[in-house]
């Protein structure tokens, strides 16, 4: 069959209407978010193997990317001027610009990233939670959250603990194990089992807390529409967090939360999660309950749950799966960790995940947290000159968030596709993402109804195509 080579850069003649079927646009280190016109249409060729295929086959369909809101992102967005932190959460949340995040994660009460430990219930034994209080919530994350509603009023939340109340905790800690930055004495650790008391009058009120955190959210004008009850059971460290095992976390969901929130919020949607263990045999715990199909709506994954996404997808393919955290580097906020960032979403996305969380949305300085190590975070403010970096992290999430809209679907591709996804937009735009990781050009072909598309690729870069 004869080509007919067609580029972009030298389209005179051709209609505007093709001139615009086809945008592009490009990061590296040195250049961010550029806007490309070298790339090459021509007809397919039946003999041509080494391309690869954009199919109409509809994989998992997208719910949406966010953040998550925490009180020392908020604590660096007011280091700056009005304006500039308006500009800031408009490169976040402004829809179809910037990063255009619709689906978000929150905390309730402390997380490793709030000031200091608190909850919404320090009163020791008030399990009729005439205590219960979201004042703390009301002078940072509040704020925060209402900031983003009011560029994006159709934002999407959701919601997971860290850790209960203290006196809901066999250790009365909010940590499990003592550190450089806590005060939980050595005796007082937990190696194993459940961190939370298992008896009846705890479980119980614990769902009634979290049920009455939604209500007051509400109160709030701030819709959560989803909760994972606990973020990563399997953890031990010096910052909140809380062990359950798998048959406490199936006592628990059916137990005692189903009921309330079937009563309270049945259009809260409640999901097991999140879950950072490999074992899929846990999850099976959970999801053997014979009312799992009917009130447990997705399964939250991170960390070491990347190891089983895919077996998660293949087993309950009607449970929708979310990547709830994105793992959070070393206060680096180089190419290297948007490098890794992107193997996470091409893992969790590839593996059946229908949406993508990062972690911290904005910190300052070296994003050191309130118990003592450094992460990365998508932009990052300097507390001295109070200027605004955007890093390479904010980049690659750009180049997928910013394009593939909510409703899509991903689409199966074939061939040598290590480094690509592709999604197919309710308009019915085809999005592809490939990142090329080599320090030299990579060129790849890939082939779409019946034409293919020859993408020569900056060395280490990020590429977005758009094809209608």
């Amino acid at each position: 069959m004869k080509r007919q080579l067609l580029t972009l850069c030298c389209l005179a003649g051709l209609s505007t209407a093709m001139a615009q079927q086809v945008q592009w646009v490009y990061s590296t280190p040195d250049e961010q978010w550029k806007v490309c016109n070298d790339i090459h249409i021509v007809d397919d060729d039946p003999d041509v193997m080494d391309h690869v295929l954009i199919t109409d086959y509809r994989e998992q369909k997208m719910e949406g990317f966010g953040g998550t809101f925490n009180e020392l992102g908020w604590d660096a967005l007011n280091l700056l001027p009005k304006s500039e932190r308006q500009a800031v959460l408009k490169e976040l949340f402004e829809p179809n610009k910037g990063m255009n995040f619709t689906y978000c994660r929150t905390t309730i009460g402390a997380n490793d990233y709030s000031r200091d430990w608190y909850s919404l219930n320090e009163h020791d034994g008030d399990f009729e939670m005439k205590h219960f209080s979201i004042a703390r919530e009301k002078k940072v994350l509040i704020p925060y959250i209402k900031s983003a509603l009011k560029i994006n009023p159709a934002l999407r939340l959701w919601a997971s603990p860290w850790s209960p109340p203290t006196w809901m905790k066999t250790n009365r800690h909010y940590a499990t194990v003592s550190g450089d930055h806590n005060d939980l004495p050595r005796d007082r650790q937990v190696t194993e089992g459940d961190h939370f008391i298992q008896e009846p009058r705890y479980l119980a009120a614990y769902a009634d807390y979290l049920s009455k955190y939604i209500k007051a959210y509400k109160k709030q004008g701030i819709n959560i529409e989803m909760l994972q009850f606990q973020n990563e059971p399997y953890t031990r460290n010096q910052w909140p967090t809380c062990l359950w095992t798998p048959e406490a976390m199936r006592r628990f969901i059916f137990d005692y939360l189903v009921p309330v929130f079937e009563m309270r919020h049945p259009d809260v949607e409640l999901w097991l999660g999140t879950i950072n263990c490999n074992r899929i045999e846990d999850i099976e715990v959970v999801m053997s309950h014979p009312d799992a199909p009917k009130y447990i709506k997705g399964i939250g994954l991170q960390w070491e749950g990347k190891d089983i996404v895919a077996d998660v997808h293949r087993k309950y393919p009607g449970v929708k799966i979310m990547q709830t955290e994105n793992e959070c580097g070393g206060g680096t906020f180089d190419w290297n960790a948007a490098e890794y960032t992107y193997s996470l979403i091409r893992r969790y996305i590839g593996g059946g995940a229908g949406s993508y969380m990062y972690w911290n949305m904005v910190l300052q300085d070296r994003g050191t947290s309130t118990w003592g190590w450094n992460q990365n975070a998508m932009i990052v403010i300097d507390s001295k000159t109070r200027k605004v970096t955007y890093t390479p992290e904010f980049y690659i999430m750009k180049h997928l968030s910013h394009f593939v809209q909510p409703g899509a679907y991903k689409i199966k591709t074939l061939g040598n596709d290590e480094e690509m996804l592709a999604f197919r937009n309710p308009d019915d735009a085809t999005v592809i993402l490939i990142v090329n990781t080599a320090d030299h050009t990579e060129t790849k072909t890939i082939a779409l109804h019946g034409k293919v598309y020859k993408v020569k690729m900056k060395p280490n870069s990020f590429n977005t195509l758009v094809i209608k």
